[in-house]
């Protein structure tokens, strides 16, 4: 019998290990830029059309790679940054695996440009599909240039699994920033379809994090540090008032790189409680720096999963650092009664030395001298004006002090001979509504009774007032005295400049969206000011996964999700024509008996079964 195992070609083991280490546009997008920093590059420039699916170029300064070793690097397990297995104990650097640039070439256009700087010419390669093109000699600046193209040419599915534009060009963002907020000595520019979305110069680190996130960054930045013989722990935490539904500016850095870590950010949460509100998330920039040998970072090809040596010292010395920072900063309450707040000293001034106090002497002051100064105005002046006014007595005099008494007078009675009302009292609705334990509406009905979810019903009630809003008519808007101005991150803006058409007919009045700047002159009529950033903030974060491509899945997206923000929750008092106003608003929509998100809005109960309860 033949043998049947058999060694898989380089080509098709490169497209299976492209599976793992590309995923979409923003895996490359990645990989190229951790490779240019291992290069030793000062400035790093990413060029991106279509999002990724057409072109993909990193252009850095840094050393450069020689004939033998440009075309060496595309072969599998192929890598400058290890050489034994003892060294992935001591990585310094962001890849060590050696498959990312073979499983690129394998599923794309590669176009290869480098040079070091003590050549004279350079090497340009052409690969497609794992296949050699052409190797030429070229005249090159020193640096690499990586330009990959047409993304998963050769693998359809993949190609077409691939979201929006708008939701891989977010992608790419995300990459984009962890790798820039690693390295702010860096200078990084990141252009998309021809236009500059970052530019972000050499600077150090709480600058770095203020150039990319703009707006009020500055102002909700908390500094925190800690060295101890495990950790050294350094970076910025937010202020809790600046605090948000989504989890988009929470950054985790072991020794410059970026990872995920849910009991890190337990250890985070930990260090705020009691300072923010249900669901809220804090943002954070924290750096950690830890030996080498007590970490493994090869558990999976994208490198953000670490494996700690010691993870409880960790948690501890997190969550201390973060909680005194915050008290360091009076960000925190201190629970210390005896203390008083005026003797504390400000912290802009804990560091300035002490300057003499100015004393001024009046020489010519004489305690003993017998004529007392004036004052701005002389008595004698003010006795002749009080002489020449006329004497309160004189207002009163001529006034009679007879006293009239006034006679009995006598009213008309008119007996009332009927009454508006009658005197039973009216007879009570039949139809009159309950609310249990402020969750749900209880209504009588012809068959028995039915109970109503506030939060569900009020969700229909409002999910098909702003669908009909955004398909039908628009709605009408209430003008603010005073515009609200909002600040977002870029990528936020861009996804905003996506949903305005919409929001438009819901009765949001933009004035302006600039880069990182929202000013709002006009909200919807049942929307109040300080309601419009917590709004807008949780549609984004819901639609931050995916963007519909089409009109109606984004209006049906939208209206989902202002439903949710804006509907009565549970545990909400609601008064009896409130309770009756839900019951028959739920009645007139089209769908009453599910929610937007296909959960029942109301049960009912029969007499029938009433009476089974109460059977003997």
């Amino acid at each position: 019998m033949s043998s049947v195992i058999h060694l898989l070609p380089d080509h098709v083991a490169n497209q299976i290990a492209a599976g793992e280490v590309v995923q979409r546009p923003a895996s490359v997008v990645k990989e190229l830029l951790e490779n240019a920093v291992d290069a030793k590059a000062t400035n790093i420039k990413l060029i991106v059309k279509d999002a990724g699916r057409s072109l993909v170029q990193v252009i850095d300064n840094g050393q450069g790679m020689n004939v033998t070793d440009a075309r060496m690097c595309f072969e599998r397990h192929a890598t400058s940054k290890i050489r034994h297995a003892e060294d992935l104990f001591s990585l310094y650097t962001k890849g060590f695996r050696g498959e990312a640039l073979a499983s690129i070439a394998a599923i794309a256009h590669v176009e290869l440009k480098t040079k070091q700087e003590n050549d004279e010419l350079g090497t340009h390669i052409i690969i497609e599909g794992s296949k050699f093109i052409s190797q030429d000699p070229a005249v090159l600046p020193k640096g690499t240039s990586f330009a990959v193209k047409n993304l998963f040419f050769n693998i359809p599915a993949r190609r077409n699994f691939l979201k929006s534009e708008t939701v891989e060009h977010r992608h790419i963002i995300d990459e984009f920033q962890r790798v820039a907020l690693a390295h702010p000595p860096i200078h990084f520019t990141f252009i998309h379809n021809g236009s500059e979305l970052f530019n972000l110069p050499s600077s150090n680190l709480r600058q770095r994090i203020v150039n990319l996130f703009a707006g009020k960054t500055n102002e909700k930045l908390v500094p925190i540090s800690e060295e101890t013989e495990i950790v050294k722990v350094q970076g910025f935490i937010a202020k809790p008032e600046f605090s948000k539904k989504s989890r988009t500016e929470q950054f985790f850095f072991v020794n410059d790189r970026f990872i995920k870590s849910g009991y890190l950010h337990h250890a985070v949460m930990a260090a705020y409680e009691g300072l923010l509100k249900d669901g809220m998330q804090p943002a954070y920039f924290i750096y950690l720096e830890v030996p080498p040998n007590t970490i493994d970072i090869n558990i999976h090809p994208t490198k953000t999963e670490i494996k700690f040596d010691d993870e409880h010292s960790l948690y501890a010395i997190l969550r201390s650092t973060v909680k005194h920072s915050l008290g360091q900063f009076n960000v925190a309450p201190v629970l210390d009664f005896e203390r008083d707040p005026n003797l504390d000293t400000p912290y802009e001034y804990q560091e300035k030395e002490a300057s003499m106090p100015i004393i001024q002497v009046d020489a010519n002051f004489n305690p003993f001298a017998q004529d007392k100064p004036s004052k701005s105005y002389s008595g004698s002046s003010y006795r002749e004006k009080r002489a020449d006014a006329p004497a309160w007595e004189s207002l009163y005099v001529g006034l009679k002090n007879d006293v009239q008494e006034i006679d009995v007078h006598s009213f008309e009675q008119v007996a009332v001979s009927s009454s508006l009302f009658n005197d039973v009292d009216l007879e009570e609705s039949q139809n009159r509504t309950y609310q249990i334990h402020k969750k749900y509406i209880v209504s009588s009905i012809k068959s028995g009774m039915m109970v109503i979810d506030q939060q569900r019903a009020h969700q229909r009630i409002l999910y098909e007032q702003y669908l009909k809003n955004m398909t039908v008519q628009q709605a009408s808007s209430q003008q603010l005295l005073f515009p609200l101005e909002l600040y977002f991150s870029v990528h936020e803006i861009q996804l905003l400049n996506e949903l305005k058409p919409s929001l438009i007919t819901t009765g949001f009045v933009f004035d302006l969206i600039e880069n990182d700047k929202v000013i709002i002159s006009g909200i919807p009529v049942h929307i109040t000011e300080s309601e419009v950033s917590i709004v807008l903030e949780e549609l984004m974060n819901d639609l931050q996964s995916d963007t519909p491509e089409n009109s109606f899945s984004l209006n049906d997206s939208i209206a989902k999700s202002m439903a949710k923000s804006l509907a009565v929750r549970t545990g909400t008092y609601l008064t009896e024509k409130e309770q009756e106003n839900i019951v028959n608003s739920l009645f007139a929509c089209k769908e009453p008996d599910v929610s937007p998100f296909h959960k029942p809005t109301f049960i009912t109960i029969s007499v029938d079964d009433l009476d089974k309860k109460f059977a003997i």
